[in-house]
């Protein structure tokens, strides 16, 4: 039986973020306005306005470019499968990108791309379990759950600020 969870609604520069978390504090969900694949608000629990001191404080300092990794007890909702990719998924350095066939490899078997991109598309924690860095093949951005504008914006506010300077546009 799963713990029963709380959520609360965190100001952000890529709009409001529902996070989620059990009753413990672990943090279970991170969504977007219109976040594909959210779960029913009923099943968010009851809002708080406490208890998520920690996540707003480093979000907040993710969004100034002051944190490169996040520091939070995570327990995200998957299958064993899922759950394996989204631990690859925090290991990906700041500022850098991984391709789906990269993970796939990571995994030990190269022909799992497509069951990564599965398992990508599903993760229930934005932002903090970073799979906006996940690209195609070719580098171009692919599908997100919150939406290409905000996966652009997360990927330029990474950018070393010699790459960004180097940009026209």
């Amino acid at each position: 039986m799963s713990e029963p969870v709380v959520h609360t609604v965190i100001d952000s520069p890529v709009g409001p973020l529902t996070a989620v978390a059990e009753e413990t504090g672990a943090l279970t969900g991170l969504y977007f306005p219109g976040h594909l694949r959210m779960p029913p608000l009923a099943a968010l629990g009851p809002r708080v306005a406490g208890g998520f001191e920690a996540v707003r404080e480093q979000l907040g300092a993710y969004f100034a470019g002051r944190l490169t990794r996040f520091e939070l007890p995570l327990a995200p909702r998957g299958n064993d499968f899922q759950r394996r990719v989204w631990r690859l998924l925090v290991e990906i350095p700041y500022g850098e990108r991984r391709t789906y066939g990269q993970l796939a490899r990571e995994l030990g078997e190269v022909s799992l791309s497509q069951a990564v991109g599965s398992a990508n598309a599903r993760n229930p924690i934005s932002v903090i379990v970073p799979c906006h860095r996940v690209v195609g093949a070719d580098g171009a951005l692919t599908g997100y759950a919150g939406g290409l504008e905000r996966k652009r914006f997360l990927l330029e506010l990474e950018e070393p600020p010699e790459e960004r300077a180097g940009r026209l546009f």
